[in-house]
């Protein structure tokens, strides 16, 4: 009935054979919107700053255009039935974060120069490798079978840049001749948390069980204990070994996540607050870039060694000059917080102070509507793997706006990490769009027609002999 129903009213909803809407014509007219909106930014930019369209307007239009048209007819073909907002909102956001980058190229002191055209190029092969999960991985449960396996290529991917120098005090990226620089934690992250679903979906019962109850709380078995003690000690090597304090935060926070979702008992949660706190003023205490950050955070207003104040403090002066509305695309001073941090881990200092309170709320509802569609994909999955790699993902990608947003507005001690879509790296930007198909597949397998029952033989006899 619903089915017909959508016909007769004309409603831009793809029917399947099935019966249940497809909503791929849903998510191709919000796709026009993902790339128009862009656009007219990218306009907006060049008038501001030259006071003329700027010459690669159009190519950036046809880029991004064609990127998101790529991705549509890719999930239109091989995950007909997967959620019809992700994939617009990803676009939308990549593109308003190649705006961004755009306008900060325009400073001609600011390092690189035309990163905007390397940031494009760096979304297409994000945009082939969603492709590419969406063709290949025709089932997410076949995930479920490489549980060790994951572990081991993301301890690998975590520990490869302890063996290359530290860039801006901390060892979190490798070089590869002919490529550049990339950043493997940000594809430990996807890799971390298929180990987590396989893990947790076969010993979730006895993790639940709890042996006492202690002010409300009930207090897991002391042996149940160990994989969340070892998981904060593989943390606190991170931190130790390499100063990424925002992996470490992303590794930790997802499994306590996902241990939360699997057993349903608070208890791990303030395990998991208790010794992520413990392990952050122990390695703070020790470790001079790490307390550096959190000095900052404390006192973002105290001079430096140069005679001028923290980042942090520039970037708040940032957003309070931006007010309500902003001073516009293209006609804010956010730029001086300098170096590429301005294009990477201060680019929400942009955001704040040329869009102002209002275009910052904007972003931040699309990167929690994206995380509540995954949330969503994880109640609608049939399967408990399924359910526990889709909160896992989605836990990654809020933990990670929250350490980014929460750093550049003072909230917490600042990280390192990229916002995704929004900020300039290759990296992050090919691994969000990894994990936005990984989401989509597991989408498609929920909201999939179960096949029809196949007739039984009785029934065919039946058929076959009445008169």
């Amino acid at each position: 009935m619903s089915s017909n129903l959508d016909i007769n009213t004309g409603s831009n909803t793809t029917v399947s054979p099935g019966g249940l809407p497809s909503r791929r014509n849903t998510e191709l007219a919000l796709l026009v919107f993902a790339v128009l909106i862009p656009t007219l930014a990218y306009a907006n930019v060049g008038l501001a700053v030259d006071g003329e369209l700027p010459a690669g307007m159009l190519g950036y239009g046809l880029g991004i255009g064609a990127l998101a048209g790529i991705g549509h007819l890719a999930v239109r073909r091989w995950a007909p039935y997967a959620d019809p907002l992700m994939l617009p909102i990803g676009a939308l956001l990549n593109g308003l974060g190649l705006v961004l980058i755009y306008r900060l190229d325009q400073v001609e002191y600011l390092q690189p120069k035309n990163a905007a055209p390397g940031q494009l190029m760096w979304s297409a092969f994000g945009i082939a490798l969603f492709v590419g999960v969406l063709i290949l991985l025709k089932d997410h449960r076949i995930l479920q079978r490489y549980t060790y396996i994951s572990m081991m290529v993301a301890l690998v991917l975590l520990a490869l840049p302890m063996f290359f120098p530290a860039v801006n005090g901390a060892k979190i990226w490798i070089t590869i001749p002919g490529v550049g620089s990339l950043q493997p934690g940000e594809f430990a992250k996807i890799v971390i948390a298929v180990f987590f679903a396989g893990y947790l979906m076969v010993k979730r019962d006895a993790l639940a069980l709890a042996s006492r109850r202690f002010m409300g709380l009930y207090l897991p078995r002391g042996r149940d204990l160990g994989p969340i003690i070892t998981i904060w000690a593989l943390s606190l090597m991170i931190l130790v070994f390499e100063t990424d304090l925002g992996t470490s935060l992303l590794f930790f926070g997802m499994f306590v996540i996902m241990l939360y979702v699997a057993t349903e008992r608070t208890s791990w949660i303030v395990f998991g607050l208790l010794l992520s706190g413990a392990g952050a003023v122990f390695v703070a205490s020790f470790n001079d870039h790490v307390g550096d950050r959190v000095q900052n955070w404390l006192n973002p207003t105290a001079l430096g060694a140069n005679g001028g104040v923290t980042e942090t403090a520039q970037a708040i002066y940032a957003f309070g000059s931006g007010g309500l509305l902003g001073s516009g695309l293209g006609e804010g001073y956010s730029r001086l917080i300098g170096g590429i941090a301005s294009k990477s881990d201060y680019i929400l200092a942009t955001v704040g102070e040329e869009l102002g309170l209002t275009g910052l709320m904007a972003v931040l509802i699309l990167y929690g509507l994206l995380i509540e569609r995954g949330i969503r994909t994880s109640l609608a999955a049939r399967d408990p793997f399924g359910k526990l790699l889709a909160v896992g993902l989605s836990g990654a990608f809020a933990l990670q706006v929250f350490v980014v947003a929460g750093g550049v507005t003072a909230l917490i001690p600042l990280t390192g990490m990229t916002m995704p879509f929004l900020a300039q790296g290759g990296s992050s930007v090919i691994a969000n769009w990894a994990l936005v198909a990984i989401l989509l597949r597991i989408s498609d397998t929920a909201r999939r027609p179960a096949p029809a029952p196949a007739p039984s033989p009785d029934a065919e006899m039946t058929q076959v002999v009445r008169p």
